[in-house]
């Protein structure tokens, strides 16, 4: 019921899903607003509120409790379902995840792992990307075994390459948080640290995963996204500025096509929620049903991959005094 194309979008996509690959689906939220739309024969859990975008996360979980995240989440608790989606009220997915899976053994705090397409290569995992404005030393160096343990298990890297993001290379650099951090996954054998990154270095191939508080996560996340979005419009509008570059736009389009495709967000499937005992993942809230499609199959993956006991085998495996 969440997300701004909701739910029609949310809808159309979960039956592709469902039809063109094989990925068993279940819809929740008030049967009656679906009425009117192709739901594919999927099975339907009622549930009769909805938290709204602009809902406080936390407060409308807990007074919501019919919402259909809430019962999202307690189908994946409950073991009738495997993983949970929304393109919804970001806080609220990951409020209702927490409260009703419950957080892994040992695990700080919870954390958004958001992919960032590298062309050419696999994906930059950049995480905590909104969900601890604030965080203590010990959180970000769980959150690098995190998603670690996720590069491995989405992408193949046997050793991910882990970057804590700061304004300078050097371990001098950066606020007393990073160089605390710093030194914890300096010392932590259960992963590849290689030292500070700066921003520039999340769109390459030099890491694998970037390690920051939500906050600064955020930021990054949406200055990306942001400047993206800008670069693509720009090189479009170029191509078709003047009847000499409408002449030759054919050619240039086909080549950079790729390059977009790679680019797009909507092909990475949304974020995930690292931590709780239960995979979750939260779409963009204007995702479309393409983009529904490629959340599901990442929450379809991550199940059968078993995430949360590969992530609270990575917490377990870490120094003790971060958990």
């Amino acid at each position: 019921m969440g997300g701004d194309k909701a739910p029609a979008e949310i809808v159309a996509g979960a039956v592709e899903a469902s039809k063109d690959h094989g990925i068993p689906v279940i819809l929740v939220g008030r049967p009656e607003d679906l009425a009117g739309l192709d739901t594919g024969g999927l099975e339907i859990l009622p549930a009769s509120e909805v938290i709204a975008m602009g809902d406080d996360g936390a407060r409308a979980v807990r007074v919501k409790k019919d919402s259909s995240l809430v019962r999202a989440a307690e189908a994946v608790r409950d073991g009738n379902a495997s993983a949970m989606v929304s393109a919804g009220n970001t806080g609220a997915t990951s409020a209702s995840a927490l409260l009703r899976m419950g957080r892994l053994p040992g695990v700080g705090r919870p954390a958004v792992a958001t992919p960032i397409p590298v062309p050419g290569s696999t994906p930059t995992l950049l995480l905590d990307a909104g969900a601890n404005a604030e965080c203590q030393a010990a959180w970000l160096a769980q959150f690098a075994r995190m998603g670690s343990a996720v590069s491995t298990a989405r992408w193949g890297i046997e050793s991910p390459k882990v970057g804590l993001l700061s304004i300078g290379e050097e371990p001098a650099k950066g606020t007393s948080l990073t160089k605390e951090v710093f030194g914890l996954l300096s010392q932590d054998s259960t992963i590849e640290f290689i030292g500070n990154v700066e921003g520039r270095d999340i769109l390459s191939d030099s890491v694998d995963v970037v390690v920051t508080d939500g906050f600064t996560g955020n930021v990054a996340l949406k200055t990306l996204e942001g400047a993206l979005r800008f670069m693509v419009s720009q090189v479009f509008s170029a191509l078709t500025v003047t009847p000499e570059a409408s002449a030759i736009s054919g050619p240039v389009l086909e080549l950079l096509a790729p390059l977009a495709e790679a680019l797009d967000p909507e092909t990475t499937g949304g974020a995930l929620l690292l931590g709780v005992d239960g995979v979750c993942v939260i779409g963009h809230g204007s995702s479309s049903s393409r983009a529904i499609v490629n959340a599901l199959r990442v929450g379809h993956e991550m199940a059968l991959a078993g995430m949360p006991a590969r992530i609270a085998a990575a917490i377990d495996a870490g120094p003790r005094e971060t958990a």
